[in-house]
């Protein structure tokens, strides 16, 4: 079993987009699949209300949510037998205590980005906390980057591609702007899973992040140069104005 969660404290950066065309995409590979809701938000929940009975079977957990009364919080989050991928979305604004709580429970770690200088900053932001304060560094935690997003030839992807090219980290997926995202989540599919032509395109963005997922390799956790000097996170963030 593979626990991969999605996590970035800055809001709107496609954490709920990745979660649920990771967990499409899983799915469809015919492997038993959870996906855990920890926003209270509930947008992961509702995509997965609207998947109909003839795509691949995802298994969702409302984790946000209290356990019902008479039962306990270990049967809430009970793990249908087989489960090979359990893909976790969280909320933006996550506490201290809730980063190390997702980083202990997590194998990877995947933050999606985007391109603009504020989520740079806010990502600098989260990147130091899981590290330090969430101890994944000291848990021997894989992380990865998504750029998302992105536009080529454009500056604001310049400025992300600075910023990622600074990090000790991997980026094993850069996701396209485009209304097939939107329209997936609004379906209930995975963006492979739309008929357009041209949202097939999106197919072979997910297949390189599962062959990633799935490597035997071990990322290196080595804090990257930048938290390691007395400056602090600032200098992670090299000229992204």
């Amino acid at each position: 079993m593979l626990r991969i969660a999605v996590m970035n404290t800055k809001g709107g950066c496609g954490k709920t987009t990745v979660a649920t065309n990771l967990a499409s995409y899983c799915a469809s590979q015919g492997c038993a699949t959870t996906l855990l809701d920890y926003d209270r938000q509930a947008s992961s929940t509702r995509w997965l209300k609207a998947r109909k009975g003839g795509q691949a079977f995802v298994h969702g957990i409302a984790a946000y949510k209290p356990p019902r009364e008479g039962t306990t919080r270990a049967w809430q989050m009970q793990l249908p037998a087989g489960t090979r991928y359990v893909i976790t979305d969280t909320p933006a604004g996550y506490s201290e205590h809730d980063i190390e709580d997702r980083a202990t429970e997590a194998d990877v770690i995947l933050i999606p980005v985007l391109p603009s200088s504020i989520d740079i900053c806010s990502t600098a932001d989260f990147i130091r906390d899981l590290l330090l304060s969430g101890k994944a560094r000291a848990l021997n935690k894989r992380l990865a980057l998504i750029a998302n997003r992105t536009r080529v030839h454009t500056k604001a992807v310049e400025k992300l591609e600075h910023f990622l090219h600074g990090q000790d980290i991997p980026v094993i997926a850069r996701i396209r702007d485009t209304q097939h995202y939107v329209s997936a989540v609004e379906n209930g599919v995975g963006v492979h899973e739309l008929q357009e032509r041209d949202a097939q395109k999106e197919t072979a963005t997910w297949r390189g992040m599962l062959d990633w997922l799935d490597s035997s390799q071990e990322i290196p956790m080595g804090l990257p140069e930048a938290l390691r000097s007395s400056s602090g996170y600032s200098s992670v963030i090299k000229n992204p104005a």
